[in-house]
This record gives C-alpha cells, sequence and structure tokens, in this order.
C-alpha cells in the first residue's frame, strides 16, 4: 500500500493541532470569533500578543483567536487576560 505524502506546501497555514473540539464560537461587540485554547504543555512557541504587544513565552496558556468570516491564516495567539478586555482597551501600539 502506497504512503500518503503527508507534506504541506510553505505558503498553507499549519493546522491546528489537536482536533477540532476544544474550538468555540465567541459573539462580542467586535464581531463573531472562533477561539481555542491552547494548554501550556502545547505551547512550544513564542508568539507576540496582538493585546498587549508582549511575548507568549513556550509553556504559558493562551488562546488563539480568528474572526469567524475570515481564515485560519488570520489566527492570532493572545494571552487570556488580553483576549477578555480585548473590548474593554484601546489598541496597543507596536513596539517593534
Amino acid at each position: 500500500m502506497p504512503r500518503r505524502n503527508n507534506t504541506r506546501r510553505p505558503d498553507e497555514p499549519r493546522p491546528l493541532g489537536g482536533g477540532l473540539s476544544h474550538q468555540r464560537v465567541e459573539s462580542g461587540a467586535d464581531g463573531d470569533w472562533h477561539v481555542r485554547a491552547v494548554p501550556g504543555a502545547q505551547a512550544t512557541k513564542v508568539y507576540r500578543c496582538p493585546g498587549c504587544d508582549h511575548e507568549i513565552a513556550v509553556g504559558v496558556a493562551h488562546v488563539v483567536a480568528w474572526a469567524a468570516d475570515g481564515g485560519i491564516e488570520d489566527r492570532r495567539h493572545w494571552h487570556r487576560g488580553c483576549w477578555s478586555a480585548r473590548t474593554r482597551r484601546g489598541p496597543t501600539p507596536k513596539r517593534w
């Protein structure tokens, strides 16, 4: 039986690991969002939170969110507190 080619093209977004069972849809003043919790054990890369412009270190639990009318290529990694407060505070200026 031939093997299946599981390689992806470099321009394709990485698939969400762990299945989609932990994914939920949240509605807010800023629209509908797909939200997925990432436990600290699965956080293996450093990301920059768009809410506070600080890094999310390896091993820190956080959420991944993207607009319901967008694609997963638009997903962003947020600190949980920043995600919860996104509608109560203004945009954070970029430091980089």
